[in-house]
């Protein structure tokens, strides 16, 4: 027999479903099963699902037929289990190290029927609360029912935090009801019946408070189906609690605490529906209110149970409007004042703002897209592909670009752009209908009523980004995730190169955005790419037609210098043969405005200021990099790759990694410099094994690249189109 079935619903958490796994799977207690009930989930979470089953025997899948539901699913959960234990975890939660050894001490130790464990609060922006539950739990007996000890009762009330004896729960025949606020029709009567309930106090789950997709941020008149989960709850005590008179007085509270937390909750309960919701209150306070009367709590919520018996909705929404403006105050008073610098500078920002406020109160220009890219560096990746699209596609809409002062001479002939910080910059930027950018606009500019924002992105992730850089010491220095979030909230689509891509940006960028999976618009050209475009290439950069080309591609390390790389350029050119051209691109932090777009030093030559890093990619025999992005797109023609990663160790810790390179590389590795020259001088660059490499890679990675990216995007986001 298994101790413990832990029973995994599943739907929409392709970001966070790895996590979830990884954390039972590499736990040293191993008596356990995972059944993982796949709820029709409509994102890649089914696939990550059969990885791990087709690695681990200890996950069982279920699939079911159409999407029922949390509760319906963990029913189906149930119905597969084989474990004495039945734990019902969330799929985007995850648990702490020694969780599972810990609660199966605790189990051996008291023989509980249920066991409540710890757990704490860990919040988008990277805050951890722990729960009071924990402390609760230290003042209960070792074992206790909820009649002996009626405080348990005020124990968060979800299935997550209960590990339950499996068959209890086949003698009660108690199973999740449909709808929101399932747990509290389980949860309360489960331990209301329970004869031997026991504690453990410590941190076992760690509860993701999710920035979206959490009903708890949900706007939505579905929140009233808590009114018919309490009604169950209640009905199942009576029947099932001898002694259910004497829980009643604290089961009354939590209800009334639970219908509050609800209502005062603006990002639940609907404006129009407030005054229902409250009435609704009203009359299950009448209804459940114990024949003994109860003691009242204190402060404020005394105040709103009073209200809540006379029915009283306006005095309500007066204190609570009341409070909150009160709160406000205190906010303001918190603000720093910051001294006034560069008078004339602030002057003129403050002019052009206004400017473009006026701005904003115009109407949108139906006809205008604005592009930019990697901070107003020039026309190039995503969105340059995007727009040379929507230029054959969609004519009649034209392209507008936003170019940095200092970057107008690479801009190509024909383009129309505007300065960054001009008076024509702020009109567009108030008056394009789409905004198509790489990376964020400031974090003044205003998403309005009727425009579309389309973040391209530019690059598919190894190194974390986003929220996911907050446990990261090198990613999260001087981050300020709120006002990237912020930045993130006002994106209407994002492009993804691959399902890689897309589970890497959920967690990342937690915000209501429609995932455009398409494939890089910017690779199109390599796939289309014919023997005579790379020619005209080499040609234009001056490499004879017997010349081998190696493009270095190194990425930014935050803790290093600025400027300081990790390989020694000029000593590896030389270990390489005659008739080879070293083509070096620094990253793109690295170049000031006005660099010459190649210069040669022998067989070097620095291409970091070349406009279109496309070309460079056509024109290299082989690429070397360390953990650039530029890999991806580089596998996208299927030629020899070299990763040069002699800092892997410091780079996965400090900047964090979506994956390990060393375990799924594009070709072949070496870690020091001796190792780096010998991958050249024998030519395992490109033999068999770095072959096999590469396609692993490709097929992980450039599935999607098949010329029509920048196409998908113009029809779905330009032309309005839907896939057929």
């Amino acid at each position: 027999m298994t101790l413990l079935s832990v029973v995994l619903p599943v739907y929409k958490v392709q970001g966070y479903l790895r996590q979830c796994l990884d954390s039972l799977l590499e736990q040293s207690f191993t008596d356990f099963e995972i059944v993982a009930v796949d709820d029709c989930s409509p994102d890649h979470s089914g696939a990550i699902l059969a990885e791990y089953a087709a690695r681990d025997p200890r996950v069982r899948v279920v699939t079911l037929e159409r999407n029922s539901g949390l509760g319906r699913a963990r029913n189906a959960g149930l119905d597969h289990a084989a474990g004495d234990y039945v734990w019902f975890l969330d799929s985007d939660d995850w648990l702490s190290q020694g969780a599972l050894t810990a609660v199966a001490d605790r189990l051996a130790a008291t023989a509980a029927d249920v066991l409540i464990v710890g757990f704490d609060r860990v919040h988008w922006d990277g805050r951890v609360t722990v729960s009071g539950a924990g402390r609760l739990l230290d003042e209960a007996p070792e074992t206790f029912s909820a009649e002996q000890w009626p405080r348990v009762l005020n124990i968060l009330h979800v299935a997550w935090n209960k590990v339950v004896r499996r068959d209890l729960l086949l003698k009660l025949g108690f199973r999740f009801e449909e709808g929101w606020y399932e747990d509290v029709s389980f949860s309360f009567p489960l331990l209301a019946a329970a004869p031997r309930i026991g504690g453990l106090s410590r941190v076992c789950i760690h509860y993701r408070q999710r920035r979206t997709g959490a009903i708890t941020r949900t706007l939505d008149d579905r929140h009233f189906e808590i009114f018919d989960h309490w009604h169950h709850a209640m009905a199942l005590v009576d029947e099932h609690c001898p002694n259910a008179e004497a829980l009643r007085p604290v089961l009354f509270q939590r209800m009334m605490w639970h219908y509050l937390t609800v209502l005062r909750n603006a990002e639940r309960v609907r404006k129009v529906s407030r005054k229902r919701f409250f009435d609704r209150i009203t009359e299950d306070y009448h209804r459940y209110r114990p024949a003994g009367g109860y003691e009242l709590p204190g402060g404020a919520m005394s105040l709103r149970h009073k209200l809540v018996a006379r029915g009283a909705f306006l005095p309500f929404r007066a204190m609570q409007r009341a409070i909150g403006a009160a709160r406000a105050v205190n906010r303001v008073r918190k603000v720093p004042v910051v001294k006034a610098k560069g008078v004339a500078k602030r002057l003129r920002q403050a002019a052009y703002q206004a400017y473009y406020k006026v701005q904003l109160r115009l109407p949108v220009d139906r006809n205008l897209a604005l592009y930019a890219a990697y901070w107003y560096r020039g026309v190039t990746c995503n969105p340059a592909a995007i727009a040379d699209k929507a230029a054959e596609l969609a004519p009649g809409i034209r392209s507008l670009w936003v170019v940095g002062r200092g970057r107008t001479a690479s801009v190509p002939p024909g383009t129309r752009y505007v300065i960054a910080g001009s008076l024509p910059y702020y009109r567009a930027l108030a008056r394009a209908r789409w905004l198509v950018n790489n990376v964020n606009w400031p974090n003044w500019a205003v998403k309005r009523p009727g425009t579309t924002h389309v973040m391209t992105h530019h690059g598919t992730p190894l190194k974390m980004m986003g929220m996911d850089q907050a446990d990261h010491p090198a990613a999260a220095k001087d981050q300020d995730f709120h006002a990237q979030m912020r930045r993130a909230d006002r994106w209407d689509f994002s492009i993804t190169a691959n399902a890689h891509t897309t589970i890497a940006w959920e967690r990342a960028y937690p915000c209501r955005h429609e995932t455009l999976e398409v494939g890089y618009p910017r690779n199109d050209r390599l796939v289309r790419a014919s023997a005579v475009d790379v020619a005209a290439v080499r040609a234009r950069l001056g490499i004879r037609t017997h010349e081998r080309v190696v493009l270095y591609t190194p990425t930014h390390r935050e803790w290093l210098p600025l400027g300081q790389q990790v390989l020694d350029v000029e000593a590896f050119a030389d270990t390489l043969d005659p008739d080879t051209v070293l083509l070096v691109r620094a990253h793109y932090f690295y170049v000031p405005a006005g660099q010459q777009a190649q210069a040669r030093r022998g067989r070097i030559v620095d291409v970091s200021a070349y406009p279109v890093v496309e070309d460079l990619y056509l024109a290299a025999d082989v690429m070397m990099t360390d953990y650039s992005s530029a890999m991806f797109d580089f596998a996208v023609l299927d030629r020899p790759l070299v990763i040069f990663a002699p800092d892997w160790p410091a780079y996965r810790e400090l900047r964090g990694v979506y994956f390990d390179l060393m375990e799924l590389p594009p070709g072949e590795v070496a870690t020091t410099y001796a190792g780096l020259v010998e991958v050249f001088a024998s030519g395992a660059y490109e033999g068999a094994s770095a072959a096999a490499k590469r396609a692993r890679f490709r097929e992980r990675f450039c599935y999607l690249d098949d010329g029509g990216a920048a196409e998908r995007v113009v029809r779905r986001v330009l032309l309005g189109e839907t896939a057929r």
